[in-house]
């Protein structure tokens, strides 16, 4: 029997790497998962900055303006980037119905990359919240918004800064947790001198 046989090999550290970085990884996502962090929240650069002064032209045949957002209010703007072949659109669609209620605001829309005739059959089957609607087909304009998805939507303030993002379509929770305070803290600084 030699000396190197009798010898135990000890286990080279490289044997062990595979189980290191899977202990690592399996660390970050449970910190992750444990940090009560909503990984649907998306951050917008955007929030703070001034809305992008977007004029677009009136969807044809909805009666409605079309959109100019160049000069702030008197009152908060929601602006719903949507599109008739948006399944997430008529989802929160009855919720924009119910929303388009709250005289604190007012709610436009920007209809995304759809077809004129589609979007306005969408609104006349589902109905029209919009106090305006500004038509994107080439999706140019949402491109200031750092849109990259439907439905989105911005809470402007009557400064014609941009408070508040949902990206996604709108829940109740959503509505509940993070638009009203929203606008609730909107309505409240432009009441302020």
């Amino acid at each position: 029997m030699s000396a190197e046989s009798g010898e135990r090999r000890r286990p080279s550290i490289l044997v062990f790497l595979p189980l290191l970085a899977f202990v690592g990884l399996a660390a970050v996502f449970a910190t992750q998962l444990l940090s009560g962090h909503d990984p649907a929240a998306i951050p917008s650069a955007l929030i703070g900055a001034p809305a992008p002064k977007t004029v677009l032209a009136a969807l044809p045949g909805s009666q409605k303006p079309g959109l100019d957002l160049t000069v702030p209010g008197d009152k908060p703007v929601l602006v719903n980037v949507f599109a008739s072949w948006c399944g997430p659109c008529r989802e929160e669609h009855p919720i924009l119905m119910e929303l388009a209620k709250d005289a604190r605001f007012s709610l436009v829309g920007i209809n995304y990359k759809d077809r004129p005739d589609a979007a306005l059959s969408f609104l006349q089957g589902l109905g029209n919240p919009y106090a305006a609607i500004g038509t994107d087909e080439a999706g140019r304009s949402t491109i200031d918004w750092g849109v990259y998805g439907v439905p989105e939507s911005f809470l402007v303030g009557t400064d014609g800064r941009i408070l508040w993002k949902q990206t996604g379509p709108f829940d109740r929770r959503a509505v509940e947790t993070g638009l009203l305070p929203a606008l609730e803290k909107a309505v409240a600084n432009s009441k302020t001198p």
